[in-house]
């Protein structure tokens, strides 16, 4: 399969964004990043009320009472700062967790001659979220380092190794609501290097801020045209 069919579905999938339910994963996914990380930064700002206590007796200076408040203060600051590097990979996390409602809205629009399915529980959503997730930061901190070893290797080495992940990631949630978890993994195997291909297409957008939190969802369509291309090929 030819770039050009890759760019195909890859343009029905932008087609489709202000979708309902697209939006609606979006901002679930968003909405609870920032619910996880008011509660962090709401529970270290407790804890350190609790541990340093109303006042705190420091030497040349005496009683102190506003010591727990200055600290408080400073942990509200280093979240928000931390919340900007962060907000991007947990909403990815979170909206990954929810991306067999992208996909159902593409067959819905796209495909609406097949039979409805149950689709992936809920529970399998969240683990392979996680899991996805996971893997991603631990392979691009291994392309972190080999970056550093090998500068010239950065940019390949990032496009290579999320477009191995997105692919395998989003192929996944595509052929799995259609074929199960076995059936995905035997398809995806078949058709490795297209996947891998336009896995890499999808690693691009991810090196532009804002628009990377739109990446799990536009993923999850150009995927789903892309799987039932290749299931159509494979019938014919």
């Amino acid at each position: 399969m030819g770039v050009g069919m890759i760019l195909g579905d890859f343009l029905k999938a932008i087609g489709q964004i202000g979708d309902r339910r697209f939006r609606k994963v979006l901002w679930r996914g968003i909405g609870l990043t920032v619910l996880l990380l008011a509660a962090i930064t709401a529970v270290l700002v407790w804890g350190i009320g609790w541990l340093v206590g109303d006042s705190v007796t420091l030497p040349l200076l005496g009683q102190v009472q506003w010591v727990d408040n200055v600290i408080s203060w400073a942990f509200v600051a280093l979240m928000f700062v931390m919340s900007v590097f962060l907000m991007v990979p947990v909403a990815s996390a979170f909206v990954s967790m929810f991306l067999d409602d992208v996909a159902e809205a593409v067959e819905d629009r796209h495909y609406p001659s097949l039979p409805k399915v149950d689709g992936v529980p809920l529970r399998d959503e969240i683990i392979d979220g996680i899991s996805a997730m996971g893997v991603l930061i631990a392979a691009n901190i291994a392309a972190l380092l080999l970056t550093l070893v090998l500068p010239i290797a950065g940019l390949p080495v990032f496009y290579a190794v999320n477009g191995f992940l997105l692919g395998r990631e989003y192929f996944t949630v595509a052929a799995m609501r259609r074929l199960g978890r076995a059936g995905a993994v035997q398809m995806r195997k078949r058709h490795g290097a297209t996947i891998w291909m336009a896995g890499v297409l999808m690693a691009v957008p991810l090196t532009v801020p804002i628009l990377n939190l739109i990446v799990p969802i536009i993923g999850a369509a150009t995927f789903t045209h892309l799987f039932h291309r290749l299931q159509a090929k494979a019938e014919r």
